[in-house]
């Protein structure tokens, strides 16, 4: 049951809502450029507002505080894309290498233990060794550090070795042994 305290926050906040909604989904959208996620950022920001609720309303400027946290979860939005063109730029601007008479049968052996693989293993394995990447192009692809691709790349090399049931893991896997369809594994 809310007190009388707590029906005044929430008439508060819904009045709050219904004036600045519009204005803070359209500064995202000025900020993003994307008109789709405005709403949802403009949302979200409301969202975490309500959860600071309190210290929002004793603010001087409440929409200035507002205005803050779009701009800061849009920040967060453009970082996220910009990351995610530079992985897909890494991705695709390695060349790809053509093998004469594959080892079809070790090919598709290497696919299903890469596939068993947790993500964040398989994409460092994959990203050093099928598309030569070095750590550092591979953690920035990832967006994660430099010493994780170093230990992710080590213990999924040391998975590949036990899945494939040989005393070596292969030097070198190719980019036409990606696994294709379903994500597979788990990230850790």
């Amino acid at each position: 049951m809310g007190t009388v305290v707590d029906d005044a926050a929430s008439v508060e906040f819904h009045a709050f809502f219904e004036r600045h909604h519009a204005e803070l989904a359209r500064f995202a959208r000025l900020l993003t450029g994307e008109a789709d996620a405005a709403d949802d950022l403009a949302a979200d920001a409301l969202l975490a507002l309500w959860h600071r609720w309190d210290r929002v309303r004793a603010a001087d400027h409440p929409v200035a505080y507002a205005r803050g946290v779009v701009a800061n979860l849009a920040r967060t939005r453009i970082r996220s894309a910009v990351r995610e063109r530079r992985r897909i730029t890494l991705f695709w601007s390695q060349r790809e290498d053509k093998t004469e008479n594959p080892d079809i049968a070790g090919k598709i052996d290497v696919q299903e233990a890469l596939r068993r693989l947790p993500f964040r293993k398989r994409a460092c394995v994959v990203l050093r060794h099928a598309f030569d990447l070095s750590e550092k192009d591979t953690a920035l692809a990832l967006g994660v550090s430099v010493g994780t691709v170093k230990s992710q790349t080590s213990k999924g090399m040391a998975e590949l070795k036990r899945l494939l049931g040989t005393d070596e893991a292969p030097m070198r896997v190719h980019a036409g042994v990606l696994p294709t369809g379903g994500a597979g594994g788990r990230d850790r």
